[in-house]
């Protein structure tokens, strides 16, 4: 039997389907209702590969839809189907073309089948090394006052944890590299100056939304969007809680550095403490902003760039 590649074109409400070297093509829409419908279709048509493009978060209900299936799937950069469809001589652009081209580039590629990533094991190590640090943190206090009978054990211990916490950060980097979904976010993240990849890893295990969602909703559940606290004719104090406060310390650490090193955010900082904003106030703003930059990064796949007015 000929061998079946499959292309689909994905838009916020619509899945436009298909077949490569064959006329026939599919329409559904991109709900859960729709993606099931469209499984089932394929599961008789027995595709060897399914190939559609990474669209910022809206590919993720049908490539999790395709793998529960046992269909072999991958997302693609959707630079990549572009730059194939000029190579072909395809200008236009319309829906129903772009799957054709999809379906294309799968049989002339045929790029390997990838689930879509699971960060449940990344967050469980990155969860590990934040255990680790808290842990050398403790002994170290204790080892201030600790009596000569136990100085020489606590120390053991610390140098013990010190060498696990090497050998976890050797495995997160292990992970994310051999990742090809974490090891373009990771590249992305680490464009940025001030990130580095503490940072970058925890966002990747436990902030997955981010490049999914708008700068308020993720500068919320993160916990760094201000808070307000009035009631009747009272205005209380602006204040920032709640969120993911891993990501939050991590990002607060990044940002420290940010502002040495990352020209946008130290011109950020220094305006706001010259108009008279409190340090720990202007640093959460620059939290937030830092936050929104990394997610704009991640949602268009664009690598930091500045070019100074």
């Amino acid at each position: 039997m000929e061998k079946v590649y499959v292309g689909i074109d994905i838009s916020k409400d619509y899945l436009d389907v298909a077949v490569h070297q064959s006329e026939k093509q599919w329409h559904y829409c991109n709900d859960h209702a729709g993606i099931t419908k469209l499984c089932r279709m394929l599961v008789k048509l027995e595709p060897v590969l399914v190939v559609f493009e990474a669209t910022g978060g809206y590919e993720i209900p049908l490539h999790l839809g395709l793998d529960e299936t046992g269909l072999p799937a991958t997302p693609v950069n959707a630079r990549q189907i572009r730059d194939f469809a000029r190579s072909t001589g395809k200008l236009a652009k319309t829906d129903s073309l772009d799957a054709r081209v999809i379906a294309h580039f799968g049989y002339a590629i045929k790029p390997t089948p990838h689930p879509l990533p699971n960060t449940q094991e990344l967050k469980v190590v990155q969860s590990r090394r934040i255990q680790l640090l808290e842990m050398i943190t403790a002994e170290t206090n204790r080892l201030r006052g600790a009596s000569e009978v136990l100085r020489g054990r606590i120390e053991a211990h610390i140098a013990w944890l010190k060498k696990e916490l090497v050998d976890t950060d050797r495995e997160l980097k292990d992970m994310i590299e051999n990742d090809p979904v974490w090891r373009e976010k990771d590249s992305l993240l680490q464009s940025t100056p001030g990130v580095g990849p503490i940072l970058s890893a925890t966002l990747i295990a436990q902030l997955p939304e981010l490049g999914n969602l708008n700068r308020r909703q993720i500068a919320a559940l993160v916990g760094v969007a201000p808070l307000n606290r009035d009631s009747g004719i009272l205005h209380g104090r602006r204040m920032v809680w709640g969120g993911r406060a891993n990501v939050r310390t991590m990002l607060y650490m990044a940002t420290l550095a940010a502002t040495r090193y990352n020209t946008v955010i130290r011109d950020f900082y220094l305006h706001l403490c010259s108009a008279g904003k409190r340090k720990k106030v202007a640093l959460t703003a620059c939290m937030r902003k830092l936050l929104t930059i990394l997610n704009t990064i991640l949602k268009h796949h664009v690598p930091w760039s500045y070019s100074p007015c």
